[in-house]
């Protein structure tokens, strides 16, 4: 595999990566770098991708996912127990 961008065949590999490089097997744990693991299972991002304070996709992505919606409050995580009144 080359390691250098400017190796011949080096950018065409790009297209192939995976978000980040470093992957993890969640079923025997280990790491590598390509998608399918040596078990037979699929690898996944050990960490997420790196967080932008513009995000540019951001109003996008909220759009889609719904946020701000009445299903989407509905489902917020709250702190006070049903039938709890406000003081």
């Amino acid at each position: 595999m080359p390691t250098i961008l400017h190796e011949p065949g080096a950018r065409a590999l790009l297209a192939f990566m995976p978000r980040t490089m470093l992957q993890r097997c969640p079923a025997c744990l280990s790491y590598g770098f390509s998608r399918e693991c040596d078990c037979g299972e699929t690898r996944v991002a050990v960490a997420p991708l790196r967080f932008s304070p513009e995000d540019p996709q951001g109003d996008r992505r909220r759009q889609r996912e719904g946020w701000g919606s009445e299903e989407w409050v509905k489902n917020l995580p709250t702190p006070r127990r049903e039938g709890d009144e406000e003081e």
